[in-house]
């Protein structure tokens, strides 16, 4: 095999270039770990995906998940770009939802008019933040003491940890002190003022992931999964409404929650901004812990 159909899809925004890009790679059943990776590193954007056949009988296909430095079980803004990849290429779906295999499980995915939602995972960690551990991070978002309000694990496979201010200009003005946040997947929300902050959304979000390539996140789905599991439980958000994301940046990350019953459905907007092949990423016969099979998932 000499080259791999790829597409780069940005998400969570209605303005091309404005919001969370993704790459996807097709037909990557006969690669091995390393090679995802090593593509996943040379790509350096915040995740690198990987479709492959389902081995799961009810998914209509498989995703790896990878950053720079580690493979995911889960993220939010790499399921919806991945499935809109998959879906524009000629997938076809067996039901009136697309469902999506990964190492968390199969995550149940929504088409909704010209954008895509899937369904929050459970969370694998919840609760209160370790007393220690949040006055780390509360130096290295370089806060005062009793600026953050709350602080929650939301973590749903990609390790997140999110803390509440009072103010959105709060959000919009942190310059994190990376060093003391390394390791850490650290999310940072606040509500907005309509009159004040002139904005139609409900919260503005941070993300920071301190040594990754990418240490800020523009648009996240994993951690507003994450954080609207948390608010919804405790009645500190509506059970619909909209995330602003990235404008520090200069994106416009729009992540639109919304709760149907005992369900959390995290949607937006994708759209296929680089399309080709990839090139030089020799492949094996017999990658670790796959069978060898047919490398196109559009075809299940």
């Amino acid at each position: 095999m000499n080259s791999l159909d790829f597409k780069q899809v940005d998400v969570f925004s209605a303005k091309p270039f404005k919001g969370n890009p993704v790459a996807v790679v097709f037909g990557a059943d006969e690669l091995a770990d390393e090679q995802m990776a090593t593509f996943a590193s040379w790509t350096n954007l915040s995740e690198t995906t990987f479709l492959l056949k389902p081995q799961d009988p009810r998914a209509d296909y498989r995703l790896r998940i990878f950053t720079t430095t580690q493979e995911l079980p889960f993220a939010g803004h790499p399921t919806l770009g991945s499935c809109h990849a998959w879906l524009e290429s000629g997938g076809v779906p067996r039901g009136d939802e697309i469902i999506q295999e990964c190492e968390v499980g199969l995550v149940r995915i929504r088409r909704q008019g010209d954008q895509l939602a899937f369904l929050a995972p459970p969370l694998l960690r919840a609760g209160p933040v370790e007393p220690d551990l949040l006055e780390q991070v509360r130096l290295g978002l370089g806060l005062a003491a009793g600026d953050i309000i709350a602080a929650q694990w939301v973590d749903n496979g990609a390790g997140w940890l999110a803390v509440m201010l009072a103010e959105r200009r709060q959000v919009l003005d942190l310059q994190p002190d990376y060093p003391q946040l390394t390791g850490l997947a650290v999310g940072v929300i606040a509500p907005c003022d309509p009159v004040r902050d002139a904005t139609d959304a409900q919260f503005e979000v941070r993300a920071f992931i301190a040594g990754d390539g990418m240490p800020e996140d523009p648009a996240t789905g994993s951690l507003n999964a994450g954080i609207a599991q948390w608010l919804l439980g405790a009645g500190l958000a509506p059970a619909r409404y909209s995330v602003s994301q990235g404008l520090s940046m200069g994106r416009a990350g729009r992540i639109e929650v919304e709760q149907v019953g005992d369900d959390v459905w995290i949607g937006g907007s994708a759209r296929t901004c680089i399309e080709g092949r990839l090139r030089h990423l020799q492949t094996t016969h017999q990658p670790r812990g796959d069978t060898p099979s047919s490398t196109d998932p559009r075809q299940p």
